[in-house]
């Protein structure tokens, strides 16, 4: 089970560097040619229609990619989330189809008996109700705060 928690921290740690460089070398190079571009986008406006208007095309221009940007970033981060919680979902269900701790389990069941058990299942299920309640409550002030 930690071999497993090891293995998904260190794939997400590798994916998220690949594309932050990635992304650095993408904006490094769009940097480049966006400066060309608006240089002579800059000229022809200059000479067609005058200073004023030139600044005026440019900043619309500007405004244009940055409206696009935010908008992929926000759809890239959504879908990360997603993927994110249906993991989550699929590695909380694997964990109690694991073999290993079904066996546990029934060797517990055997030492502690099933008569003394119960009460105990009784007092750990509602504990992890309450927990569950405060971390869905949680989620819902942290989701609140962030919009």
């Amino acid at each position: 089970m930690f071999q497993r928690i090891m293995d998904g921290i260190r794939t997400s740690t590798g994916s998220t560097m690949r594309l932050t460089s990635l992304a650095l070398a993408a904006a490094i190079a769009l940097f480049v040619t966006t400066s060309f571009l608006c240089a002579a986008a800059f000229m022809a406006v200059l000479r067609a229609y005058g200073p004023v208007e030139a600044c005026l095309a440019g900043a619309g221009v500007f405004f244009l990619l940055t409206l696009v940007a935010a908008i992929s970033y926000f759809a890239y981060k959504k879908d990360v989330e997603n993927r994110a919680a249906r993991a989550a979902k699929a590695a909380g269900q694997s964990m109690l189809a694991d073999p290993m701790l079904i066996a546990t389990g029934l060797q517990i069941v055997r030492a502690i008996g099933v008569k003394r058990l119960v009460p105990i299942l009784a007092i750990g299920g509602l504990a992890l109700g309450i927990l569950a309640s405060r971390a869905g409550a949680a989620e819902d002030a942290s989701a609140e705060a962030a919009e």
